[in-house]
């Protein structure tokens, strides 16, 4: 399964952006924040218009996203049929 960016259901504050990023990158969500405000003040704003964008752009992440990937899963114990 490769690797998707799409924003957070539930880490976000605004529209899920920096949630989505922060679990791409396997950061924190507070590190992904606090370096897009300082950016952002360095920049003299040029990274709302990068963060609208990614609003924009970015899909949000399905709802049944954890139900998928644990029915595909096999299962727990050795009662099932032999893997293939």
């Amino acid at each position: 399964m490769t690797k998707q960016l799409t924003r957070s259901r539930d880490d976000r504050w605004i529209a899920g952006v920096c949630g989505g990023i922060a679990d791409y990158t396997g950061t924190d969500t507070s590190i992904v924040r606090v370096v897009l405000v300082v950016c952002t003040v360095l920049g003299a704003g040029s990274l709302v218009l990068g963060y609208v964008a990614a609003w924009v752009l970015v899909p949000r992440r399905p709802r049944h996203d954890t139900v998928r990937a644990q029915a595909t899963d096999a299962p727990a114990t050795g009662t099932g049929p032999a893997p293939r």
